[in-house]
């Protein structure tokens, strides 16, 4: 049976900063990211599964990406460990939704930390094939099996 390449997009609006940074990026701003997550496998033969003919049922990925990523990072502010004096910002009224990384969240880190959780919750006929992820309409990393083997 051919394999077959699934992808589904995902969008969310997020903040960050780049500590010590020497351009703009490292105020607090936002971005609308676009996530684009591509799955590869064999459709299902097994006549007897509701799947029948699927790689992968489009919710079943879609409930992985929204619990590991997208329902953590939407309008969240999200901040490297390394940042100083973060305990100021423990305000909920304009923090509640607050996230801190043990990385620089660049574009280039959180595409390889999605890819490590994304791949920890497929199941074990399903592989990651790649991420994209949108930064702005312009710029974006990619993250490919292949690249990471």
């Amino acid at each position: 049976m051919a394999k077959i390449r699934l992808t589904k997009e995902f969008h969310f609006e997020m903040a960050h900063a780049l500590w010590n940074y020497d351009g703009l990026c490292k105020n607090i701003h936002g971005h609308s990211y676009i996530l684009f997550v591509t799955v590869i496998g064999e459709p299902i033969k097994d006549e007897t599964n509701p799947k029948l003919g699927m790689v992968m049922d489009f919710g079943d990925l879609k409930k992985i990406v929204n619990e590991e990523i997208v329902d953590q990072l939407d309008h969240a502010v999200v901040l490297s460990k390394a940042t100083p004096n973060l305990e100021q910002l423990n305000n909920p009224q304009m923090f509640e939704r607050f996230f801190i990384t043990d990385y620089q969240p660049t574009c280039e880190n959180m595409i390889a930390d999605f890819a490590d959780r994304i791949k920890k919750r497929l199941p074990a006929d399903v592989e990651l094939h790649s991420l994209k992820l949108h930064e702005t309409a312009t710029s974006f990393a990619e993250w490919y099996a292949e690249d990471n083997e």
